[in-house]
């Protein structure tokens, strides 16, 4: 456990918490919320005794250990195995098992274990870290971020990973979905102060928000009360047979503490800047594969596509997401959506009323950084004006001379809002953003869910956060099993009907050497194969039933409609005594009464022929499952 007692810190006059006492207690699980640059990081600084705090002691039981994430990317072992056996404590040395459970549930695959580390981007090196971490079996975990290197297949297992953590888990992270599933409390710094509570996000913004409304409704009461006091000593000074009462009221007055007006947190607000469209639909990709040594050496044949055989359309309204593991080809769709990148073969059309926006993640590099924050916004469309720039600036944090910062002096969160503040300036009917929560606070991510949501056009999004899947996704770009699909449907209808590739995770890698394996009925790749056609064949044959479904009972919604209007107009003849407008009226009700027995009818087809064909296709997949091999 750690006791935190009286703790406060500041830089210059900027106070980042004052006063602050909280524990965290045996088992405990605590995420850590706040707005960015309001102190996060460097409580978690303190905690490890890398920072030095102005007042306060941070005090741990003695041989308590701590274990984080280190930012200083340097190994020592000439393979991947044998750096994160550097981790494992001394009386497990040899248990490599272990150790190559934590990296297959991270994202490596059994022959990157032999692999040296220089080889692997800076985010598996970081992954490495994080493994090395995990298999020390520190007291706690002070995991800044973890998810931030991660893709979504490795994120549900270190969700599950921490779930399962028998000691301490002190947390930071943008993603509220997996926040709110691993931890027990909350903790979050507000107002220069730390509130700890039981629970999860959800609850401990909801009792801040009580807190607030309770303290501001106090205020406004104490206030007018003080002003009657004032008006009353202040009409009655100069009465003698009332100075008794005056005095009372003086002294009344001078009890009084007053609480000052909490000022307003600043968060982003924001709407995109779409402009009109028609049409059917914004873009359409026939059959298109991309590889990137095609595209270096100009060969149209040659090269391992990266992409192969991908075809899709997006309708003006559509809300896409593009999932899968690091590395399998995200990004690299969405620029070629985007016209960044030309596909090696295929081809991509886009409506000419089609006006993209892209939110690219390596794209902050192309920031200038001797230009000011409203010039970067400026530079991205001329036309808006001074005025239209600061606007923006404004919706991004970047009020008042904030607006004038050079680009070189911004944290590496204020230059993702700089773009999504170019992204704004420019009007278009078509997003396509690639992680664009990646630095953004809890705060930022609600805000920019909620524009995403509010915009009037399409949206493709590259995303590894559930919660912005769960969201929004009505359509999935699925990169998984060495392959491309497209799923028609929401995010829980896919984690329901396919789910992810998980067989290759923890559940397998944790077994020890030497321990007995069914005897494979059939390769991975030929299962993952079957599974795939079977699945794919089930949404080509349910598809189109399900779809006469929804006509039918929207054909059904529409004559019940017409049966009751009929019944009014039924209703107004009768008083009126016109026998021949009835007898009409009751021609046509008798008929729609007959359409509705009859959709009712198709629809009671419909439906049994969908349970039935659903059945089917469960059956092959249960059938198939039985023979998963491991």
């Amino acid at each position: 456990m750690i006791n935190i007692e009286g703790l406060s810190k500041s830089y210059g006059g900027n106070v980042l918490f004052d006063d602050v006492s909280f524990k965290i207690n045996a088992r405990e699980r605590v995420g850590l919320v706040g707005r960015n640059g309001h102190g996060k990081t460097t409580l978690f600084r303190m905690i490890l005794g890398l920072e030095s705090p102005d007042a306060g002691i941070i005090s741990c039981p003695k041989n308590y250990r701590i274990g984080h994430v280190s930012q200083v990317l340097e190994f020592f072992e000439s393979t991947i195995l044998a750096e994160g056996m550097r981790g494992l404590p001394a009386d497990s040395a040899d248990e490599h098992w272990q150790v190559e459970k934590i990296l297959t549930g991270l994202g490596f695959s059994p022959a990157d274990m032999q692999r040296a580390p220089a080889e692997f981007s800076g985010g598996y090196q970081v992954r490495l870290n994080l493994a090395k971490v995990l298999v020390s079996k520190p007291d706690m975990l002070l995991l800044d971020e973890p998810t931030n290197y991660l893709d979504i297949t490795s994120i549900r297992w270190i969700r599950r990973f921490l779930v399962n953590w028998p000691g301490e888990l002190f947390l930071i992270t943008h993603d509220r979905s997996f926040m709110d599933q691993v931890v027990t409390h909350i903790a979050g710094i507000h107002r220069k102060t730390v509130r700890k509570v039981a629970g999860n996000t959800e609850k401990y913004y909801s009792q801040i928000a009580q807190e607030e409304e309770v303290y501001e409704r106090t205020r406004q009461k104490d206030e007018r009360r003080r002003k009657e006091i004032e008006r009353f000593i202040s009409r009655f000074r100069a009465k003698a047979r009332l100075a008794n009462l005056v005095q009372s009221r003086v002294k009344t007055l001078e009890k009084l503490t007053r609480k000052e007006k909490l000022q307003k947190a600043k968060s982003l607000d924001f709407s995109f800047n779409n402009c009109p469209f028609s049409g059917k639909y914004m873009l359409s990709a026939e059959n298109v594969s991309f590889s990137y040594d095609s595209a270096r050496s100009g060969d149209q044949a040659g090269g391992n596509p990266l992409i192969s055989d991908f075809s899709m359309t997006i309708g003006p309204q559509d809300r896409i997401c593009i999932v899968g593991k690091n590395g399998a080809g995200k990004t690299t769709l969405l620029r070629l959506l985007a016209g960044d990148l030309q596909p090696t073969s295929g081809r991509i059309e886009n409506h000419p009323n089609c006006f993209s926006g892209l939110f690219e993640q390596t794209n902050i590099q192309t920031l200038v950084d001797e230009r000011t924050v409203e010039a970067e916004i400026l530079a991205a469309n001329p036309d808006m004006g001074r005025q239209g720039a600061r606007n923006i600036c404004g919706s991004m944090l970047f009020e008042g001379d904030d607006a004038l910062k050079k680009i070189r002096v911004l944290s590496g969160g204020e230059k993702c809002r700089v773009m999504l503040g170019r992204l704004l300036a420019t009007p278009a009917n078509f997003l396509l953003l690639d992680e664009p929560t990646n630095h953004f606070d809890m705060e930022s991510c609600d805000a920019l869910l909620a524009a995403i949501d509010y915009f009037d056009g399409a949206v493709v999004m590259v995303t590894h956060n559930e919660m912005f899947l769960h969201a929004l996704a009505q359509r999935l770009v699925v990169f998984q099993g060495g392959g491309i699909d497209v799923f028609d449907g929401t995010y829980q209808r896919f984690l329901e009907d396919v789910g992810w590739e998980e067989g290759d995770d923890v559940s397998r890698s944790a077994a020890a050497p030497g321990a007995p394996r069914p005897v494979a009925e059939m390769s991975k790749k030929e299962f993952r194969r079957r599974r795939s056609a079977i699945v794919s064949e089930k949404g080509r044959v349910l598809k189109p039933i399900e779809d006469r479904i929804e006509q039918a009972e929207a054909a059904i919604i529409q004559w019940e409609a017409e049966i009751e209007e009929l019944n009014r107009q039924i209703q107004a003849a009768s008083g009126n005594g016109n026998g021949t407008e009835i007898s009409r009226l009751s021609r046509q009700l008798h008929e729609l009464g007959e359409k509705v027995d009859a959709g009712f009818a198709d629809l009671e087809k419909l439906a049994a022929d969908a349970d039935a064909k659903r059945a089917e296709f469960d059956a092959q997949l249960e059938d198939l499952e039985a023979r998963k091999p491991f």
